[in-house]
């Protein structure tokens, strides 16, 4: 099965479901010392568990640029798989990271080398022209909003 964000027809594909919310996970360790969304709330909150409102795209946008700002500071292995379980690791810890993986800003990509940050924002961008919430949903059939 596969998640990714989705505004009307346009999917953006992350891949697995556990890579989204490590993702997520990640950002919420490492910027909110009080919690999962005590500083970020539209965008651990409201995208994570139901849909970002088109609304709320601006100040999500400046949001996702601090928390990218901040995991460009971090180490690949500061990642957190599982905020519920900080024992958890990558089923791919012993293997060496791909190059292009410098920081935890770059750690999460695409096959194709297009990170996380880079879908969420083309899927910000995409809600706020043609006003439209963002979703995290299973495919592009799913409509799910």
């Amino acid at each position: 099965m596969t998640v990714g964000f989705g505004v009307d027809c346009i999917f953006y594909e992350v891949g697995h479901p556990d890579l989204l919310h490590s993702f997520f996970s990640t950002m919420s360790y490492h910027t909110e010392p009080e919690g999962w969304g005590t500083k970020y709330p539209l965008l651990m909150k409201d995208l994570y568990f139901d849909k970002l409102s088109w609304d709320d795209v601006k100040e999500a946008r400046e949001n996702l640029k601090e928390i990218q700002n901040i995991l460009q500071k971090k180490k690949p292995d500061e990642v957190v798989w599982d905020i519920e379980d900080l024992t958890k690791r990558p089923p791919w810890d012993s293997q060496p990271l791909p190059p292009q993986v410098i920081n935890l800003a770059t750690y999460y990509a695409t096959p194709r080398g297009v990170t996380y940050f880079d879908l969420l924002f083309h899927a910000l961008d995409d809600a706020q022209e043609v006003k439209i919430d963002v979703v995290i949903r299973k495919s592009i059939a799913d409509k799910t909003s």
